[in-house]
């Protein structure tokens, strides 16, 4: 380690939960992102707010770089190591510390995933609705303020998150925000926190609304000619108001990876939606009879149902699969996501965009959208060591940037910035840059808090 006073105070402190060895500081370097790994000086495996505590005091002394690690699912470069600092782990802080099922509400410690906690809820009546794709940890996904799946009808970390315990650059344990269903005490700390990317401190402990777990829940797939009939469908969805749980959407390119990845029966290669309803038994029909009929006025063919659990969740996992059914075409490849939202009025002119695009840059870029918020991505397969390839897949991006910026969108709706949309950033939000630089000043003066992430 660069700095030998820094070392020993961190094995004073640490003990054997502080690793220098170079095959622990590889596995701590990055996440699932485009970039190759940076190792930091070393990584830490701290049990307690305390602990974490007493280690950012230390760093801030020394001014060095912390980089708090979850699961490392990011896809932007989020947790992407810094050479000259160290990787703090959240890994021994998976504990669910209370669940209040009668307020609808949890505490858990920020390295539980969020099919551990559903896996313990689901006793209780009470789910967690936010569902990214990976078994992602519930503190990285409030750093990135993570949505997925279901957030047309149960929101975005955002919505979700009530209170948190953080740990600031200063050392100095924070609580925000409370377990109550609103409140206007002084400023909304909380969600300033939320999307923060560890930039601001280190989220160790995260209070959760909770939602009941619906009478009945259906799921369906429905297959379309042509990705704009399928698009322009969820669009009328959710103009016409139906609350819908989820409308997911598979471009042809993706069908055709999922069906042999995730072993899909009786679909073809087609632009596809995903449905799934969540209410009583009644309210459900009802809903269904009306996107039915929506879908078959834009030429898509009838509904097939997933008529067991087992069925619906494996329709589900498909989906989830996505990014890694992608990532296995190829050996030695990394995957560039794309990750826009824009006004549901504008998916389907930002979608047929994109298709266009993709087709003139000669890509193959399979597409998944959470069309029912306005959300969608494309995921392009490329080789690394070929430049090229990677720099006609930025001028795609750059396009499509431009493109929903122009349609009042924004340029990331649940990844976050990390290294990777830094320059998108400030075409967003160019105003704004000087007053995220002031308050992450304020909060960090020494800059030690995942310095580089979210712009320089």
């Amino acid at each position: 380690m660069k700095n030998v006073s820094l070392q020993k105070e961190l094995e004073n402190l640490l003990g054997v939960k502080c690793s220098f060895s170079e095959s622990v500081r590889t596995n701590y370097s990055r996440g699932e992102d485009i970039y190759d790994p940076v190792l930091p000086q070393c990584v830490v495996f701290p049990e307690s707010n305390k602990e974490i505590s007493e280690i950012v005091k230390i760093c801030d002394k020394y001014k060095t770089p912390i980089v708090p690690f979850g699961t490392a699912t990011s896809l932007e470069g989020n947790v992407l190591g810094n050479s000259d600092g160290i990787s703090l782990s959240l890994e021994k802080m998976d504990n669910i510390l209370e669940i209040n099922e009668s307020d609808f509400d949890c505490r858990v410690q920020a390295f539980v995933t969020r099919e551990k906690l559903n896996e313990t809820l689901k006793d209780k009546g009470v789910f967690f609705p936010i569902d990214p794709g990976a078994n992602a940890s519930l503190g990285g996904m409030t750093a990135t303020s993570a949505s997925g799946t279901m957030a047309v009808k149960y929101g975005t970390m955002k919505t979700v998150v009530t209170g948190l315990t953080v740990v600031l650059a200063s050392g100095k344990i924070i609580q925000t925000g409370t377990r109550t269903k609103k409140s206007s005490a002084g400023y909304n700390l909380t969600n300033l926190f939320v999307g923060s990317e560890g930039t601001l401190g280190i989220i160790t402990e995260i209070c959760l609304r909770l939602s009941p777990i619906p009478e009945s829940i259906m799921s369906a797939v429905c297959q379309f000619p042509d990705l704009e009939s399928a698009v322009l469908t969820s669009q009328e969805i959710i103009q016409y108001g139906v609350p819908i749980a989820r409308i997911e959407m598979l471009n042809k390119d993706q069908m055709d990876i999922s069906i042999k990845y995730s072993d899909l029966k009786n679909l073809e290669i087609k632009p596809t939606l995903f449905f799934e309803f969540h209410g009583s038994e009644v309210s459900n029909k009802e809903h269904i009879g009306l996107v039915e009929q929506i879908s078959e006025n834009n030429g898509g063919n009838k509904f097939k149902w997933a008529r067991t659990t087992e069925d619906r969740n494996k329709l589900w996992k498909a989906r989830h699969e996505v990014y890694y059914s992608v990532k296995s075409q190829k050996n030695n490849i990394r995957v560039y996501t794309t990750d826009i939202c824009v006004p549901i009025s504008n998916l389907v002119e930002c979608i047929k965009f994109a298709e266009n695009e993709i087709q003139k840059y000669g890509l193959k870029a399979p597409m998944v959208g959470h069309v029912g918020d306005g959300n969608f991505h494309t995921t392009i397969m490329y080789d690394p060591n070929k430049k090229d390839d990677y720099e006609i897949i930025r001028k795609f991006s750059n396009k499509l940037v431009d493109k929903c910026l122009s349609l009042d969108g924004t340029i990331t709706g649940e990844h976050g910035i990390g290294m990777h949309k830094k320059e998108y950033l400030i075409k967003q939000h160019p105003e704004n840059i000087p007053l995220m630089k002031s308050i992450k000043k304020t909060l960090d003066p020494n800059n030690i808090m995942n310095p580089g992430k979210i712009f320089d």
